[in-house]
């Protein structure tokens, strides 16, 4: 009895295996990246930016995904005891060219553990920030905005402007901010006396189009990292910013991709086992 030909496309490729259907069964890294590269489109990736596999094998077999927003040595460590093949992070673990891979240094360090324990890496940075669905819409959703639109007439942002459903103080305002996203605490610039009833917001480090979010009619902005004369210029220009930090405008990704990626992979009928990050905190201390 001839054996049943199965085909598989990779990269526009067609490879032909002569044999049991069991192989197509078999999820592998190239299949996850397929799955994250729909949800968060490369191209909508920042030109300094560096998204995609960054550690491991495309052909590589997964079971087991593990989600964060870092890969520190913690989260690789809780990735091996979940047994995990693949760790999906927002931040990539490699940003600029890696001059020498040497093991007594951090990122030496976890590159060896990646690998002795099979485990690859793929990262959706800026894609996913600008991406319909990923971590602006996930911070706009957070933080209770509604009408939520990109800005102006751009088709795809970095950033997200919406509304209040009632006007708020910025002192008010502020403590829901910290309130919802669980942060232990948050800057508040006050610009001036007057209420919020539209805010601009940028997960992570997004201070550069505050002025921008004032332009198309924002009267508050949310982000993190902000730095002492991006904030005199906020008061200048009369909008408030809310600096909730980069960990705690980014973290509510995580658990937003982790239930993202079980209902795509419910409608392919993959068996992948997925796990989030819940250990990670924030780098800064308030003392």
């Amino acid at each position: 009895m001839r054996k049943k030909i199965s085909v598989i496309k990779f990269f526009d490729v067609k490879y032909f295996f002569y044999g049991s259907e069991e192989f197509m069964k078999k999820i592998t890294v190239q299949n996850i990246a397929d799955v994250m590269n729909r949800i968060a489109p490369k191209k909508l990736s920042e030109e300094w930016d560096n998204p995609g596999l960054l550690v491991g094998n495309p052909f590589a077999e997964v079971e087991k995904i593990f989600i964060s927003l870092d890969v520190t040595e913690e989260v690789i460590k809780n990735a091996i005891d979940f047994g995990a093949n693949l760790i999906v992070s927002h931040h990539p673990i490699i940003f600029h060219a890696v001059k020498n891979l040497r093991t007594d240094l951090p990122l030496g360090r976890k590159i060896e553990m990646l690998i002795k324990n099979d485990i690859s890496v793929f990262s959706a940075h800026t894609n996913l920030d600008s991406a319909i669905g990923g971590v602006n819409d996930v911070l706009a959703e957070k933080i209770g905005l509604v009408d939520v639109k990109m800005f102006g007439e751009e088709e795809i942002s970095l950033g997200r402007i919406g509304r209040l459903p009632e006007k708020m103080t910025a002192k008010n305002f502020a403590e829901h901010v910290k309130k919802v996203l669980n942060a232990e605490n948050v800057r508040l610039i006050d610009a001036g006396d007057f209420l919020i009833d539209k805010v601009g917001l940028c997960g992570g480090a997004g201070s550069d189009i505050i002025s921008k979010a004032k332009f198309f009619g924002a009267n508050c902005f949310v982000t993190g990292d902000v730095k002492y004369h991006e904030a005199q210029n906020a008061v200048e220009n009369k909008i408030h910013v809310i600096d909730a930090g980069h960990f705690y405008t980014e973290f509510p990704i995580v658990h937003a991709l982790a239930e993202i990626l079980r209902n795509e992979f419910e409608k392919l009928d993959y068996k992948i086992k997925i796990a989030e990050d819940s250990t990670s905190r924030d780098f800064f201390k308030t003392i």
